[in-house]
């Protein structure tokens, strides 16, 4: 079926889909790289959110505790 004589051409419309197709493909993974960096500062951020619920929580039992010794003779 193929002939090794016959030469194939590419013709414009089909030029463009492939490129329009490629740039798809590009915005696409870069798209795809961005949510990812997204989600990371997302674990980052509620890591650091959690450390700080702890920190406020463990002030104020401390400053609890502080109050009842103080209290207790």
């Amino acid at each position: 079926m193929s002939d090794p004589r016959v030469e194939r051409f590419e013709c414009a419309p089909g030029l463009r889909l492939q490129a329009h197709e490629r740039v798809s493909q590009i915005q696409h993974e870069n798209l795809i790289r961005r949510l990812d960096r997204v989600e990371e500062m997302m674990e980052r951020l509620e890591k650091r959110l959690w450390l700080t619920v702890y920190g406020i929580v463990a002030m104020i039992l401390g400053e609890a505790l502080q109050s009842v010794l103080v209290a207790v003779p």
